[in-house]
């Protein structure tokens, strides 16, 4: 969410994925996709930077997300125990279920 003030005060917060539009003529209007307008005190350039600002935010949250995020760790059998389970390996767990029916 960015936080705009509204032309006669109070401040809000529009989620910006939403905005379709800024119009400068002379007061700032912001169009959402559903039609919706708010005119705010904030400039376009001004609206426009809180946009990038937020967006870049974003990215860099998900980057040091994925940095920091903990390994992933994956389980794998060793060679000598596959030989001696090999016969449950290949046996299947329940017999298998007919999902279509035929029609007749």
């Amino acid at each position: 969410m960015i936080v705009l003030t509204r032309l006669n005060g109070p401040q809000f917060g529009v989620n910006p994925d939403l905005l379709q539009r800024i119009d400068s003529a002379p007061d700032t209007i912001l169009t959402l996709i559903d039609g919706t307008k708010y005119i705010v005190e904030e400039s376009m350039a001004e609206v426009i930077h809180l946009v990038n600002e937020h967006r870049s935010q974003l990215l860099a949250r998900a980057h040091d997300i994925q940095l920091f995020a903990p390994p992933v760790v994956e389980l794998v059998r060793d060679v000598a125990d596959r030989a001696s389970d090999e016969d449950d390996d290949d046996a299947p767990l329940a017999p298998p279920v007919r999902l279509h029916p035929r029609i007749r």
